[in-house]
């Protein structure tokens, strides 16, 4: 499976928005027109996007299914689209789905109850389903990172999602995130070593560098947010470096 690079595409207010460490209050705004910017990464060669409906996140209930559509409908079958944010139901899941993503990911709900993740995989397959793990202080955590959140460590809610049937897990350091110094290789490399599923790494990719790092220790994937953004790092330049196995 070759390593894939996932532009991040976070939606508050039906705007394209990067938050600091999860914090609402630290919102950068970046786009008014999501459909755009997912078109602009496609053209730059991203065979994934990951998109965020940071509103639903924080709320439980989705709130941009007319953007996410849009978003879909923009790439057309040019790139796989995978949503997260507010899925804390099979309706919600189902609904994104039905839109045309092609991953569903989830978080808190499943967390809370990993039977919920295994009813999802028999209802739509492991490939549609991902698993979110999402850390603060070696614990995952839900409820869209709002601090005072409980949560478990990290490699065990791992070991329960993949019992559940999860294969696929996006594992976020939510300290690295938005901040550009570097990832978390440390917590990577511990969950990758548990052989439960595959990792796509996200929080603090900035650099070429970073991304041959979490390659280089097993992730199969980075989700990248603000570094490209503001531009410290070339999606077009870093798709065609990695692709020839630098």
């Amino acid at each position: 499976m070759p390593f894939e690079i996932l532009p991040a595409i976070d939606l508050r207010g039906g705007r394209v928005v990067r938050l600091r460490q999860g914090d609402f209050a630290q919102e950068t705004v970046y786009d008014d027109a999501p459909p755009v910017v997912a078109r602009d990464f496609v053209e730059a060669g991203a065979h994934w996007l990951h998109v965020v409906d940071l509103d639903g996140a924080r709320t439980g209930t989705p709130a941009h299914d007319s953007a996410i559509s849009s978003i879909v409908a923009a790439v057309g079958g040019r790139a796989r689209v995978e949503v997260a944010g507010g899925l804390r139901d099979g309706s919600s899941v189902a609904g994104v789905l039905a839109a045309g993503a092609a991953r569903a990911v989830v978080g808190t709900a499943a967390l809370a109850d990993p039977s919920f993740a295994g009813r999802l995989i028999a209802a739509h397959g492991p490939d549609h389903i991902a698993g979110a793990i999402d850390v603060r202080d070696g614990l995952a955590v839900g409820n869209g990172w709002i601090s005072g959140s409980t949560g478990v460590a990290a490699t065990e809610a791992m070991r329960r999602l993949a019992g559940a049937g999860i294969e696929t897990f996006e594992v976020t350091a939510i300290e690295r995130d938005g901040l550009l110094d570097g990832p978390d290789l440390g917590l990577y490399a511990r969950l990758v070593d548990l052989g439960c599923g595959e990792i796509i790494a996200s929080g603090g990719v900035a650099t070429v560098d970073h991304l041959r790092a979490v390659r280089d220790i097993g992730c199969v994937g980075a989700i990248v947010g603000r570094a490209l953004y503001e531009g410290p790092l070339d999606l077009r330049q870093a798709i065609e470096t990695l692709s020839s196995g630098d």
